[in-house]
């Protein structure tokens, strides 16, 4: 899994009870998910289609920092399916686990769903040629 952004939990993103808000890290985790398969498929005419079992682990406080590791689970023809992993950048906790949140292609004009051409194989190869790029 790689962990790709991060985000500094402020006061407008806390519950009554002054933790992050289940609702602000389901918007980030759709927003951070989009963002991923948008670079892998190259494009961004996409739609959330489905977010599947969604699991919450522990607390995330106001000036904690959280990261965000997605990992491509399934390619399908006008698909794809990824994993997000939210958790604490410091001590590593899982706060949420979103899975199986499928993304779909779909046309500009007609939103109807249409094959985007890529293969899970040509995705890993992609990211490792993207990896092979990096300055680290």
């Amino acid at each position: 899994m790689r962990f790709l952004s991060r985000r500094l939990v402020m006061p407008s993103d806390l519950n009554y009870g002054y933790s992050l808000f289940g609702g602000r890290v389901l918007q980030w985790i759709d927003e951070e998910a989009a963002i991923y398969v948008i670079c892998q498929l190259e494009t961004n005419c996409l739609v959330t289609k489905h977010i599947g079992e969604i699991s919450f682990e522990a607390p995330a406080m106001q000036g904690d920092i959280v990261e965000f590791g997605l990992e491509t689970k399934q390619v399908g023809n006008t698909s794809i399916t990824v994993t997000c992993l939210v958790r604490n950048k410091v001590t590593k906790k899982t706060i949420c686990l979103a899975d199986d949140i499928v993304f779909v292609k779909v046309d500009p004009e007609t939103r109807q769903p249409v094959p985007h051409g890529k293969t899970l194989e040509a995705l890993k190869q992609q990211t490792i040629d993207e990896v092979k790029t990096l300055n680290l």
